[in-house]
């Protein structure tokens, strides 16, 4: 599966920006999604994860409250909605798609998308 993410943005504190990841190729529907982000210097590190049908979720508790995954299947998309943006999530997010369940390992998904820049100035 192809996966394009896009939606990133300069935003400042505060306020919110919807990420989008398209998935091309084979079936979306029988894949768990999952976002990640990554700091300049910092390893990548787990955000949220959805999945194949939307029934579970799960989030990093930096972010918990704050942002919100979501998957479209008839779109092929999964969505990641963040609110309340601090500068500390400033990164370059990816999302991620593997064929069991929601894992916080960025090791453990099969597919990537090229990453979305979210930077978020004080």
């Amino acid at each position: 599966v192809q996966l394009q993410a896009s939606g990133g943005g300069l935003v400042q504190a505060g306020g919110s920006l919807r990420l989008s990841c398209a998935a091309s190729g084979r079936t979306f529907s029988g894949y768990t999604m999952g976002w990640f982000r990554q700091a300049p210097g910092k390893e990548r590190e787990f955000v949220a994860g959805i999945s194949w049908s939307g029934g579970i979720t799960g989030y990093a508790d930096s972010v918990k409250g704050r942002f919100t995954i979501s998957r479209d299947n008839a779109k092929n998309t999964v969505y990641l909605q963040m609110n309340s943006l601090k500068p500390e999530d400033t990164a370059v997010y990816y999302c991620a798609a593997r064929v069991y369940g929601i894992s916080s390992e960025y090791i453990r998904y099969d597919f990537w998308g090229q990453g979305t820049q979210v930077t978020v100035s004080s």
